[in-house]
């Protein structure tokens, strides 16, 4: 596992470049990443982003969860992490993480926001083995908050995290402190900047719609305020 210190922790784009442009690709074409530098959108955080990642469109899309499914497979495989738990994040996490575990025969668990109210009570449903290390399955990295929480809530339980996966990440600041901080890796199969320039490569965008998405990158919470929208929380 690479060094969550080390300069170039946490985000790793862990496919190679082609696999990555595939998957942004992907998302783009089915409308998961929706850019819009025109007409931003207002996240629920307030904040007013050009950019909005909706990754619970890949259900509907058998070859695009296909291929995320099997580049996660590859990630795990590739790393000493077998036997694992595959455990997803509730709610988008959970099919992503079903269909990773089916594919490398492991036990899987899901992730509750919080303990239930109720009946057993339990954060953790499904596999809770100690003895064998946790893979975090997340669809989306924003800040970074709810994989961590959850990745908590299983080392709480007594079990290992060995890393968390993304299908995407934005690459936020945000995120890189609180994943370093944690000293928790994330691996993720396509990030903001692949996704951009990739749809500026397929003609998706303009040079100038490029440049606003960057500039929005760069500093999103300036960026934000200046169009009447809230900091990045």
């Amino acid at each position: 596992m690479p060094d969550p210190s080390s300069p170039d922790a946490p985000v790793h784009v862990v496919s190679d470049p082609a696999g990555a442009r595939t998957v942004a690709r992907h998302l783009l074409d089915i409308g998961a990443v929706i850019l819009r530098p025109d007409d931003p959108f207002t996240w629920s955080s307030g904040l007013v982003a050009p950019v909005y990642c909706d990754n619970r469109r890949t259900l509907a899309h058998p070859p695009v969860r296909r291929t995320l499914r099997d580049s996660f497979a590859d990630v795990v495989t590739a790393r000493d992490w077998l036997p694992a738990t595959i455990a997803g994040t509730a709610t988008a996490g959970i099919p992503h993480a079903a269909w990773l575990a089916e594919a490398l025969d492991q036990p899987m668990a899901y992730v509750r926001s919080a303990a239930k109210a109720h009946g057993t009570g339990r954060q953790i449903e499904g596999a809770r083995a100690t003895d064998r290390p946790a893979i975090v399955v997340e669809d989306l990295v924003s800040t970074g908050g709810s994989a961590l929480e959850a990745g908590a809530a299983l080392e709480a339980a007594g079990m290992e995290v060995a890393a968390v996966l993304s299908i995407f990440t934005y690459q936020l600041g945000a995120a890189t402190s609180a994943f370093r901080a944690a000293g928790t890796s994330l691996f993720v199969l396509c990030d903001f900047a692949t996704l951009v320039d990739e749809a500026r490569r397929t003609g998706a965008l303009t040079d100038d719609a490029h440049a606003v998405l960057h500039d929005w990158h760069a500093d999103p919470s300036a960026w934000s305020e200046a169009r009447g929208g809230a900091p990045l929380d």
